[in-house]
């Protein structure tokens, strides 16, 4: 009879930064997994900075350097992040 381990999942965390006037396309500007990634949401979430789940897009961003671009490729996936925390922020406004 075979064998199966169950591994807890890895906990991924990334966070994008995005100034219109000077930057082409978000930038990657923290990464990491389980300790790191806990820092990165607890950080995000003591600035009030809104976080959204997307496990196979962390995983595509992961991929990148720290201060890398995003590829064109996600430009669609991303820009919905970035309409969300738009939205997010407006409702917080009120």
């Amino acid at each position: 009879m075979k064998e199966y381990h169950r591994y807890p999942p890895t906990k991924k965390a990334v966070a994008l930064t995005y100034h219109a006037d000077k930057d082409a396309a978000p930038k990657l500007t923290a990464k990491g997994i389980q300790e790191t990634a806990e820092k990165i949401i607890a950080l995000a979430k003591a600035h009030n900075i809104p976080i959204q789940q997307d496990e196979t897009l962390v995983a595509m961003l992961s991929a990148l350097d720290l201060g890398e671009a995003i590829p064109p490729e996600l430009y669609q996936a991303v820009s919905e992040i970035f309409a969300f925390v738009y939205t997010m922020d407006k409702e917080m406004e009120r």
